[in-house]
């Protein structure tokens, strides 16, 4: 292969490891283009795959300041940029749910890329060491809080992927028929949401809401000055959970990811940011 088609040989894992360190669409495809042009015209390199993998891990940890800087500038919730996801399992095994990337944002960049790089993508510590200049027992170190971190905010066991669709789907029958009993009904008493309109939508307000008459009331509210009756709902795969994307016409109005614990809704996502939207491809 040349050069070019060794690149397109790797660019989605690039693409994959980047995204789960950023979160962001736009920031993962300028790491993309970077990493092409440190590669492009580029001869006798001895293992392609690890030399671009560094060069994007690092790229995508550079981007990291600035995406924190926006964050702290950022209006209401921040939730990271959803993307359409297969529906196979075997394809989603290097997919991070939304759920577990909002965790991530928590982790220091070299937590959260060492995270990424060993818990999803199957590096060991020594590779992991060789990509950001660290040396195998730092990699460990970061690894372990890393993992002790996400491990304390996140439940052990994923609800079953089909209990989640038809709780997603109860949850969005409920709010297009305005039914106050029905929505209480599927949220679990201590359900939280986390809205992210970003200021350019309408959205929860400035801080995640806590409590299921408080949420439940909230939404259907706000459903109730915005008909939704007139959106379209499509049941897509959203970074490996199956999720509701609501559509005004052909484009995306609201993506919602439902955390469920048993049959009840724990946590709720829901991205109204009309720029985290506008790279999401939906079809008819």
């Amino acid at each position: 292969m040349n050069s070019t088609e060794v690149f397109l040989s790797h660019r989605e894992l690039l693409f994959s490891i980047a995204y789960n360190i950023l979160g962001s669409v736009a920031d993962t495809e300028d790491v993309v283009q970077e990493t092409w042009l440190a590669w492009s015209g580029r001869s006798g390199i001895e293992n392609p795959r690890a030399y671009l993998v560094r060069i994007a891990v690092n790229a995508a940890l550079a981007r990291r300041t600035a995406i924190n800087r926006r964050k702290e500038e950022y209006v209401g919730p921040w939730l990271p940029e959803p993307v359409i996801t297969p529906a196979d399992p075997v394809e989603q095994a290097e997919t991070v749910s939304l759920a577990v990337l909002v965790v991530l944002e928590t982790l220091t960049p070299l937590e959260r890329a060492v995270f990424v790089l060993h818990d999803v993508f199957g590096y060991s510590h020594p590779e992991i060491g060789e990509l950001v200049d660290r040396t195998p027992a730092a990699v460990r170190q970061l690894a372990h809080r890393a993992r002790e971190h996400v491990q304390a905010r996140r439940p052990r066991f994923a609800a079953d992927p089909e209990v989640r669709l038809e709780v997603t789907q109860r949850f969005v029958d409920a709010i297009v028929g305005g039914d106050l009993n029905a929505l209480m009904e599927v949220l679990a008493p201590d359900v939280t949401l986390w809205a992210d309109g970003g200021g350019k939508a309408r959205a929860a307000g400035l801080h995640p809401v806590q409590g299921r008459d408080k949420i439940a009331r909230l939404i259907v509210g706000d459903a109730t000055r915005r008909p939704v009756q007139s959106l379209d709902v499509q049941y897509r795969w959203i970074n490996g959970d199956p999720s509701a994307v609501l559509l005004s016409g052909d484009t995306p109005f609201a993506v919602v990811v439902l955390d469920v614990d048993g049959d009840a809704i724990s946590g709720i996502y829901a991205v109204t940011n009309p720029e985290k939207l506008a790279r999401l491809e939906v079809t008819p």
